[in-house]
């Protein structure tokens, strides 16, 4: 009998199925904080569309801005997923308004 060895390959995040993260989110000036369902593969600009979708034009006035997600204190680039990103299940986000300076 011939022994077959397996090598244990770590996929990374882009290689892996998409997986559900529900999130822990606020958007703008919104009293109420939402848990919104993403996957690892959507991007970062997507996350902010969901999370604003529960919230605009309802409790917060919708603006004609792009919007921007902050999680643990940075503001993530919005072409980025969020695996890439490194959000986990149950992470707090936030999503903001881009308003150029000056404009309020």
């Amino acid at each position: 009998m011939s022994e077959q060895t397996q090598e244990k390959v770590e996929l990374g995040p882009e290689d892996r199925a998409p997986e559900l993260v529900p999130l822990h989110a606020i958007f703008a000036t919104d009293f109420v904080a939402i848990l919104v369902p993403v996957t690892t593969a959507n991007t970062i600009d997507e996350v902010a569309a969901a999370v604003a979708h529960h919230s605009e034009g309802r409790r917060v006035r919708a603006l004609p801005y792009p919007k921007y997600v902050i999680h643990n204190g940075r503001r993530l680039p919005g072409d980025i997923t969020v695996a890439e990103a490194g959000i986990q299940p149950l992470d707090h986000v936030a999503v903001e308004y881009d308003i150029p300076e000056g404009e309020s």
